[in-house]
């Protein structure tokens, strides 16, 4: 399976969706989907590593927070990241998004993400891997 990630379209908002190999990689793809919004992943480079943890009551719950956490950073921050590393423990996600200043030159952002909402979420076993997937407010 190629891990990979792509938006669909749902309105005025846009789906974000991950698929990998395995549930980690499904939630590291979904989360470069939500970069890709703003800007091209791999113009970004990978300057500074933040962590993010995060729980939630199931996997579904857990990719919103997830999401809505990297959201969170970027704003906070104001840095744009284009690398992710997942690890799950049940409903308990440990990751670390690297990436730089955002900068309007170099990035071009074309939107902000303002979070993940609970549209279209899913998290689901997907021809022999992973899905991830819910739709970002613009």
């Amino acid at each position: 399976m190629h891990d990979r990630w792509e938006h669909f379209e749902h309105g005025a908002d846009i789906g974000v969706r991950g698929i990998a190999a395995t549930k980690a990689g499904a939630f590291e793809q979904a989360a470069l989907a939500l970069t890709a919004v703003a800007t091209d992943p791999q113009q970004v480079a990978a300057r500074h590593d933040v962590e993010i943890r995060c729980e939630a009551p199931d996997d579904e719950l857990l990719l919103a927070h997830w999401l809505n956490a990297v959201a969170s950073e970027m704003a906070a921050r104001r840095m744009l990241f284009g690398r992710y590393r997942v690890q799950l423990d049940g409903h308990r996600l440990l990751g670390v998004a690297s990436g730089e200043t955002a900068s309007v030159e170099r990035h071009n952002p074309a939107v902000e993400v303002k979070g993940a909402t609970c549209t279209a979420l899913r998290v689901a076993p997907h021809d022999g891997g992973w899905l991830a997937q819910t739709v970002v407010d613009v």
